[in-house]
């Protein structure tokens, strides 16, 4: 049986384009249950906090209203596909989440694992 070949990633569902290492992993102890008004539908599922990301472009930011509270985030899309993959966290209003800017959501049912 060969091995494979290159580090752990995590690529799109819809196009396998890679979107992060497995290295970059802060959490996957993520709950979304993220409800929002009229324009933005909900999501809710797993979901896995990562350090850095790649192959990705990010949306306006904007203000939601998440479990753990008030946050600035942008979302999140797979640049080959445009596949909304997640969101960045780009400012925490409470002092607790702080360690969450800069960081990225990628939904659990959005990514693949490749070289496992």
């Amino acid at each position: 049986m060969a091995e494979p070949v290159g580090p752990r990633l995590y690529s799109c569902c819809n196009c396998r384009n890679h979107v992060s290492l497995h290295d970059d992993v802060v959490s996957k102890a993520f709950q979304i249950a993220e409800f929002a008004v009229v324009l933005y539908k909900g999501r809710h599922g797993r979901a896995f906090l990562f350090s850095h990301a790649m192959n990705i472009d990010v949306g306006p930011k904007e203000d939601r209203q998440l479990m753990t509270g008030l946050h600035t985030v942008a979302d999140i899309y797979c640049r080959d596909c445009r596949e909304v993959l997640g969101w960045k966290y780009v400012r925490a209003y409470e002092e607790t989440q702080k360690y969450k800017e800069g960081k990225f959501i990628f939904e659990k049912s959005k990514i693949v694992k490749e070289n496992w």
